[in-house]
């Protein structure tokens, strides 16, 4: 499972390395979204969280599909500026099909949304298929993909309005101190690249990002076998400290190549019993089991969606979700006429950190 990206004939200085403030808020609000996932900052989202004005708390819950399980793909900057107000006014020079597609791609599971064709402000069957993935996924995706189709200007507005609100209320300082990491790491990279070449740098990067032998393809370690292209682009590599251990890619055509990648250490991994341990690599020495649980990672699935997603019968998913559920490693939970699967991170957790930087990846 790779996603490989085409730099053939790409010149050199068109892979960058560069910082953005509004890919490391993004990265901010995941972790606020999904503290599960960053048990280092912990203490740092309930801090957050209760310094919120309840207003500010519940724009971020009612946006919070950007950021969640994935990124909308104009959070992670192609070009990344000084500023945060300098990206969010790049992200305003967006078209409103090409914003309202790549928000409702995360807001509705995945990337099950054919919107790449037609356009659901303009196309009813494409705003209907839409909307039915947005309810299928909860009421706030769906009230919030509404909105999104109504008024997207208002809606586009707000989101941006609420990101403001971050970095008056917690992102400025926190920016404050990760700045200073993220500039060393830069350099690092950068000197890296210089003494020894895009490969040793990119290696450097993230374990799970290698460059072809021939140096005409970037091969990342992804959920889905995906390609795509940088050859009239170029590459975008930003690094995070709020991140780890995510490593997070923009892939979607028309969109230039984004790496965002994690600069933060991992805590060392708890020990757990051998029968456990056993018990739930067996559980995972099945590829397909081994899939899912990586979809599962990047929120609550029902069964038909993991279905969907990996073009099997539901049956087959369901006799797989349950050895993942013997194991502990999963939990059940029916929510109105559907149940959700959630990854249970702190067992996971317990068979080490490469795993789970694995699965989260």
């Amino acid at each position: 499972m790779t996603l490989r990206i085409d730099i053939s004939g790409l010149p050199s200085e068109r892979l960058r390395f560069a910082a953005s403030p509004l890919a490391e808020l993004t990265a901010m609000l995941h972790v606020l979204a999904e503290p599960g996932h960053h048990p280092q900052y912990a203490g740092w989202a309930g801090e957050v969280w209760a310094g919120l004005r309840p207003e500010l708390a519940e724009r971020l819950r009612e946006a919070e599909f950007l950021w969640r399980s994935s990124q909308a793909d104009f959070l992670l900057p192609a070009r990344p500026r000084s500023t945060l107000a300098e990206e969010l006014d790049e992200v305003d020079r967006i078209d409103d099909d090409t914003y309202v597609t790549a928000a409702l791609v995360t807001t509705c599971g995945g990337h099950r949304v054919p919107l790449a064709v037609r356009s659901p402000l303009t196309d009813a069957a494409a705003r209907g298929r839409a909307l039915d993935l947005a309810q299928a996924r909860g009421p706030r995706q769906e009230a919030f993909a509404e909105r999104l189709l109504a008024d997207p200007a208002a809606v586009r507005a707000r989101v941006r309005h609420t990101l403001e609100q971050c970095a008056e209320a917690f992102f400025d300082t926190a920016w404050a101190d990760v700045a200073v990491r993220l500039a060393t790491d830069l350099r690092l990279k950068n000197d890296l690249r210089e003494r020894q070449g895009i490969a040793a740098a990119l290696a450097s990067a993230s374990g799970a990002v290698t460059l072809t032998p021939d140096g005409d393809c970037i091969v990342v370690d992804k959920l889905q076998d995906k390609a795509t292209t940088a050859r009239d682009t170029g590459v975008t590599f930003i690094p995070s400290v709020f991140g780890h251990p995510h490593l997070v890619v923009v892939h979607t055509p028309g969109w230039q190549p984004v790496v965002q990648y994690p600069v933060a250490e991992s805590s060392p991994a708890e020990p757990v019993s051998l029968e456990t341990v056993t018990l739930r690599l067996e559980a995972l020495a099945h590829p397909v089991r081994l899939r899912l649980l990586r979809t599962l990672a990047r929120g609550p699935h029902t069964t038909g969606e993991l279905a969907h997603v990996w073009e099997l019968t539901p049956p087959e998913v369901s006799r797989h979700l349950a050895v993942l559920r013997h194991a502990g490693l999963l939990t059940a939970r029916r929510h109105g006429r559907y149940v959700r699967h959630t990854l249970n991170l702190p067992d996971l957790t317990a068979l080490g950190a490469d795993l789970l930087a694995a699965v989260l990846r």
